[in-house]
């Protein structure tokens, strides 16, 4: 049955085709913005023996060498299997190399991990990116490739990275701003416009060079159908091509392809020029080779437009890449220039760029790809469902830019002032920009392909990177956390990606969340792939808890999803069980959980020998995912009985983690210190002996997720709950310590916590003490009590650790992200959710110091809401500043209005002073932001929803 979602709530023309697309009615999801920033240095990409991503695909073979599982590009478009793209290229006369892809410096060249080295925003994005737009900015000098890798090879850890405005390039704003924007006339009618602005104070040139590409399919061995690119001529005499008496534009390009079907592409511009090559790697000028697979390889269009050389051009204007030329000598200061382009099924015959007003029948050659990898099959056309009928060009960008504004208008509340509409709206544009097509068997990746050299032996040796997860093989559209850094999916941060998605996106962000755990991804044993460069990594359990946001957030109406979530993550919540507590002590040892450098070591490969490490974090996340189950089972059990065994699992599951962290460890030491007021590691010897690890961070604060509100229809809808609780109480009284009665919240039953309300204020008073976690911009990761370093004695070795508020001074993980200091935004969100949880069932006669030493005393509800706003101030304009950056502002960025109208959403921000650093647009879990500016009442987590049967609730 199709679910009516919060999306129903409204009918903009877009929500209009939202819904069209999730009932079959037009394929609005076939074309976005699926075409990845960077494909070079990833592990798909990597067959060498010792497993050196970045030096076996680096940038400077990118424009060389054929990819075998993806493509990369800048702004770019490309269907959601991954075949077709098309993406902005172009050349300001100086640079050896036309600007095709974005440059950065791989892990090992930079001095804080891999990092790009460019500046570009998304602007703006609708979830079926019906309009879209994203600006790079182009600088008018020479791109200072060498010089960028130089000086930051030359710096160490402890100086700050070298930038590109670091160069002198950008002095006195000399750079092209480029703004590509995308606009549907109807799913697979696709206006492109490309708008070149000069900024600088001279006339310079720049030739626009968007590309038409295939990705590589034919060249491995696996399936030998080649696609191609054809010049159909000049549209004037192009028959078919135009409308009766159309004024004469320029080239028109036709794709044709087995599943794709017959596209064309259509330029506007009589002076433009189509160049053709084939995407094949160049191995004459690669490895020296006597000969390439092609006369006219992938670089063939870089060497003449940058080169003038014209020999690795096909001369019957055919390949499977292809470019249009458009080229100006001198751009005035101040002054721009335009390129028009639209990509349409061949169906379409009006005139492109005209000023036709009738309906388009829409050629929509795909229904919405499924989770598995796509079948060679196409579904019957489809008529254009949205709310205009307009297929001039100009009309129909400014029509889809219209209903962009009315979209968010309705998304964001209208309580957000300016600041924040537009904080929120660039949150969302980032975060719809960041899905990307992502396709990795990785099978076929050990085995190598038929036409090509069989892999290294090292590849498939015991213990060699992903040999245990050949059952892997996604080909999908993912939201991934960063386009260029972090190219690929992490499980972890895609469900905070979700919870983001859910109020644009419901049905996109149910979709991800099931993807992950389809048997093609989940692995056998139940456990979550983690990143590709290690999927056996343990990420933290929060699958279950993203669910329930985003089933709550999208109405609480979809009960499928729940059912089909739930039974897949009782797989992995076994894989927990069986795997990081094979003691059976409900003490649980994780170990990565994706804080990287978080603590003292590697606390997946260094622990010592003959010691095990009992995790404060990864027991408080397992008593947190206890209750996330518990609560999604607690929902289904309303509406069928055989859930109510669940709920009861999970009640008991829950209560003995929490009786095993609230009270002694096994051996006899409590996660808790009762001295201190926090909780720490403990490593464990085989002999007996403790070390309790007496540090305060993110850590520590964890075990404060673990609470939950039991609603008082509960025990009505299971009378076998209550019959379970009395038992409890009568024969385990030791596990009742977790659940407490509660008269504060009058749907409220039991609130079920892992701190008790004693420990919980020692625990806040930490937390909000801004000389230790308490930053100005929310909480840190590591106390600032250690500025001058932290030392412990750990299996007969001292090991240091210092509170590092920016970016990381150890090269522990890559050193290209830091746990030591900075503030998080996801961590910070789920401590938010979790107070508002306490203070619904505390109410207010909790108080606690804030911040402490202030002498005021407030609510935990205030607590929530005041670490809600530091949160959100990160982006806002510093107050007395209405024009300057917000804290946010990366250093490198200048402070006037050309930088400072683009927030970046950086992966982390500093602890002292909330500058974004790490991943410059992380837009993925960093987008939280937006969740926090739509959710004014501050009810993140919301109370249980109305009973949707009465007559068996009642």
């Amino acid at each position: 049955m199709v679910h009516r979602g919060s999306d129903d709530a409204a009918d903009t023309a877009e929500h209009q085709r939202l819904r069209a697309a999730r009932d079959g009615h037009g394929d609005w999801r076939l074309w976005g913005p699926y075409l990845p920033a960077r494909q070079w240095g990833t592990v798909r990409e990597d067959y060498s023996a010792d497993g050196d991503a970045w030096a076996y695909f680096p940038f400077d073979h990118a424009h060389l060498r054929a990819y075998r599982w993806g493509e990369d590009g800048i702004a770019g478009l490309s269907d959601s299997h991954g075949f077709l793209n098309l993406a902005l290229a172009a050349w300001n006369g100086k640079d050896k190399r036309l600007k095709e892809r974005l440059f950065g410096l791989t892990n090992p060249q930079g001095n804080h991990g891999e990092d790009a080295k460019e500046y570009w925003w998304h602007l703006d994005a609708t979830p079926t990116h019906s309009y879209a737009q994203a600006l790079y900015r182009y600088p008018q000098a020479a791109f200072p490739y060498t010089d960028l890798v130089a000086q930051n090879a030359a710096r160490g850890r402890d100086q700050p990275e070298y930038e590109l405005a670091d160069t002198g390039v950008l002095d006195c704003d000399r750079f092209f701003d480029i703004t590509v924007t995308h606009a549907k006339a109807a799913p697979d009618d696709i206006c492109v416009e490309i708008t070149a602005t000069n900024h600088g104070p001279d006339p310079a040139p720049l030739h626009l060079v968007p590309q038409l590409w295939f990705r590589s399919t034919w060249a491995w061995g696996r399936d030998d159908r080649t696609p191609s690119i054809r010049l159909l001529g000049d549209a004037a005499t192009s028959p078919g091509d135009n409308a009766a008496g159309a004024a004469p534009h320029g080239p028109v390009l036709e794709a044709a392809h087995a599943f794709l079907g017959t596209l064309r592409l259509h330029v506007d511009d009589p002076e433009a020029r189509a160049l053709f090559c084939d995407n094949e790697t160049d191995d004459v000028a690669l490895y020296g080779s006597p000969a390439s697979r092609t006369p006219w390889p992938k670089d063939g269009i870089d060497r003449a437009v940058v080169h003038g050389d014209t020999s690795g051009l096909n001369p019957a204007h055919t390949g499977t890449k292809a470019a249009i030329v458009r080229s100006w000598d001198a751009v005035a200061p101040g002054a721009s220039v335009r390129l028009r382009l639209r990509l349409r099924g061949a169906a379409h015959v009006h005139d492109p760029f005209g000023t036709d007003a009738s309906t388009a029948k829409s050629n929509d050659p795909s229904t919405r790809p499924s989770t598995r990898p796509s079948p060679d099959t196409s579904t019957d056309a489809s008529a254009d469902t949205s709310a205009a009928s307009t297929t001039g060009f100009d009309a129909v960008v400014a029509t889809r830019r219209a209903e962009a504004d009315e979209f968010y208008a309705a998304v964001i509340p209208a309580s957000a002032d300016a600041t924040d509409h537009h904080i929120a709206r660039r949150a969302f544009a980032g975060l719809l920009w960041g899905r990307k097509h992502y396709r990795y068997s990785v099978r076929e990746w050990l085995e190598g392909d038929p036409g090509q050299p069989p892999p290294p032996p090292s590849r498939t040796a015991p213990g060699a990177r992903n040999t245990a997860w050949r059952s892997l093989a996604l080909a999908d559209v993912i939201s991934m956390p960063d386009e260029w850094e972090y190219p690929w999916f992490a499980t972890w941060d895609l469900a905070f990606h979700c919870v983001t998605l859910a109020h644009v996106d419901p049905d996109f962000a149910k979709e991800q969340l099931l993807l992950l755990t389809r048997e093609w991804a989940q692995g056998p044993d139940g456990a979550l792939p983690a990143y590709e460069w290690a999927f056996g990594d343990v990420n933290p359990p929060v699958h279950a808890w993203a669910a329930w946001q985003v089933y709550v957030i999208d109405g609480a109406h979809d009960h499928a999803f729940l059912v089909r979530v739930l039974d897949k993550l009782l797989l992995n919540y076994a894989w927990w069980q069986n795997r990081k507590d094979p003691d059976g002590t409900n003490l649980y040892a994780g170990g990565f959980l994706g804080m990287d450098n978080i603590g003292l070591f590697d606390r997946s490969r260094d622990v010592p020998a003959g010691w095990r490490l009992e995790q404060s974090d990864s027991t408080a996340w397992m008593a947190f995912y206890s209750l996330s189950m518990m609560r999604i089972a607690l929902e289904l059990a309303r509406h069928d009985d055989a859930y109510g065994d669940l709920v009861t699992t999970f009640l008991e599951r829950f209560c003995g983690i929490a009786d095993a962290m609230g009270s002694f460890g096994s051996m006899g030491v409590s996660l808790w210190d009762d001295a201190d007021c926090f909780f720490y590691d403990v490593l464990v010897s085989d002999a007996g002996e403790t070390v309790p690890l007496r540090l305060r961070s993110l850590v520590g604060l964890l075990p404060l997720l673990a609470v939950d509100l039991m609603p008082k229809w509960a025990t009505k809808a299971l009378p076998e709950l209550d019959t379970h609780l009395a038992w409890l109480q009568a024969n385990r009284p030791e596990l009742m310590a977790a659940i407490a009665g509660t008269a504060k919240h009058p749907d409220v039953h039991r609130m079920l916590r892992l701190v008790d309300p004693q420990r919980l204020t020692r625990l806040l008073d930490v937390m909000l003490d801004e000389s230790q976690l308490l930053s100005p911009h929310g909480i840190r990761s590591l106390s600032a009590a250690y500025r001058d370093g932290f030392t412990e004695q750990v299996g007969g070795r001292e090991l240091t650790i210092r509170y590092d508020p920016g970016e990381s001074s150890t090269g522990l993980f890559g050193g290209n992200s830091n746990w030591r200091g900075p503030v998080w935004l996801p961590v910070n969100v789920l401590l938010i959710s979790a107070l508002r949880r306490h203070a619904a069932g505390l109410g207010d006669t909790v108080t606690v110091e804030l911040p402490r030493g202030s002498g005021r005393r407030a609510t935990l509800a205030e607590v929530a809401d005041e670490l809600q706003r530091r949160l959100v101030t990160l982006f806002r304009p510093t107050p007395g500043t209405p024009d300057g950056p917000p804290p946010s502002h990366p250093r490198d960025q200048g402070t006037g209005p050309l930088w400072t109208q683009h927030p970046t959403f950086s992966e982390y921000f500093d602890g002292d002073t909330g500058r974004g650093l790490g991943a410059s647009h992380q837009t993925g879990w960093t987008a939280l932001v937006a969740h926090l500016i739509c959710s004014p009442d501050g009810r993140l987590h919301a109370p249980p929803p109305p009973p949707a049967h009465p007559s068996k609730e009642n």
